[in-house]
């Protein structure tokens, strides 16, 4: 089932974007166009999700004859960082931005500016509430997180206590993805969650402490945790709780599902003290962004959405290639 998400993902470059791939470089008409320069501004730079974005990018880049620019914030809560690269790229003249939104309401403004200055604005990962933009590239969010929802209660047989470690607020895609487990849990009666209101923050660190501070009512004399489940909808989140479970010896003794990989998730997936990672195509995201937006500037169709695909990764598929290939894609 997911193999087939997968590979049906990968295809959309050649069914979305027509002849966009034949075109190849900007020396059509007789060599005389203009090379396009794209600015690529992701949410942050520290995390493999966004390494692995950049490799798409840079690959589709090298494959269409444009530059890419690749700058974000320093941290992954600073808005108003974000926004300056925005309007600072704007001011330097590029042809187009690929932007992930840190808030899906506090970059509107700027992304409209953009566009009203002529400069045409793409969107991935995480969606934008307005804005004349030009397409979403994203992984269904919502159900990714219907996936672990269904994994979770699955692993459960149905019954227990469950919790969930929000991202941030205004965060569109974990939003989403908190969204997605909640409604798929909720098909189960005899699953209650105890906690859904507390936030992990934009690093391994908050997150981490946003994980003690979350665990700590349910802890019991015996040393032992009173809830059955837990899920976080990142990668730095996911890896915060893990390292208070691996801390507190409770990991691999509570069901533990999260979302996106890096070296440490997948050791932990590999040594059962996480038991699913949902796995976005961060390289094809990066990738599919980029042409779809060259496209778009080349005078090509392209749709308004665009659907990445997710899996889940156990450590019963983790070594098969598709979910290999995604637990561990290219990174620039």
């Amino acid at each position: 089932m997911f193999g087939t998400r997968i590979g049906i993902c990968m295809g959309l470059a050649a069914l979305v974007l027509g002849g966009c791939g034949s075109g190849g470089s900007s020396s059509a008409g007789g060599g005389e166009e203009k090379k396009l320069s794209l600015a690529v501004i992701p949410k942050g730079t520290t995390h493999e999700f966004w390494k692995a974005v950049h490799a798409g990018a840079k690959k589709a880049a090298d494959e269409l004859g444009v530059d890419i620019i690749w700058k974000g914030p320093q941290k992954e809560n600073d808005l108003e960082q974000q926004i300056q690269v925005v309007e600072d790229f704007v001011a330097k003249g590029v042809d187009g931005i690929v932007l992930a939104p840190l808030d899906s309401k506090g970059l509107v403004g700027a992304v409209q500016d953009a566009v009203n200055g002529g400069v045409p604005v793409l969107i991935f990962d995480s969606d934008l509430d307005g804005g004349d933009t030009v397409s979403f590239v994203a992984t269904d969010n919502f159900k990714g997180g219907q996936i672990a929802g269904d994994a979770m209660a699955k692993a459960l047989g149905e019954k227990g206590k469950v919790v969930v470690l929000r991202y941030a607020e205004g965060s569109a895609s974990t939003h989403q993805r908190e969204e997605g487990f909640l409604d798929a849990i909720k098909k189960f009666p005899g699953i209650e969650v105890v906690s859904s209101n507390q936030y992990a923050g934009p690093t391994t660190e908050t997150a981490q402490k946003a994980g003690e501070n979350l665990l700590a009512p349910f802890g019991k004399p015996d040393g032992s945790l009173s809830i059955d489940g837990i899920f976080c909808p990142n990668e730095s989140s996911t890896f915060g709780m893990l390292r208070v479970l691996q801390e507190n010896g409770w990991a691999g003794k509570v069901r533990f599902y999260g979302f996106d990989s890096s070296d440490k998730l997948i050791e932990g997936l590999k040594s059962g003290e996480i038991h699913g990672l949902v796995l976005q195509n961060p390289f094809n995201m990066g990738y599919l962004a980029v042409k779809t937006l060259v496209a778009k500037l080349r005078g090509e169709s392209v749709e308004k959405r665009i659907d990445t695909g997710a899996a889940l990764a156990t450590k019963e598929n983790m070594n098969e290639k598709e979910i290999a290939d995604l637990l561990s894609p290219p990174r620039e």
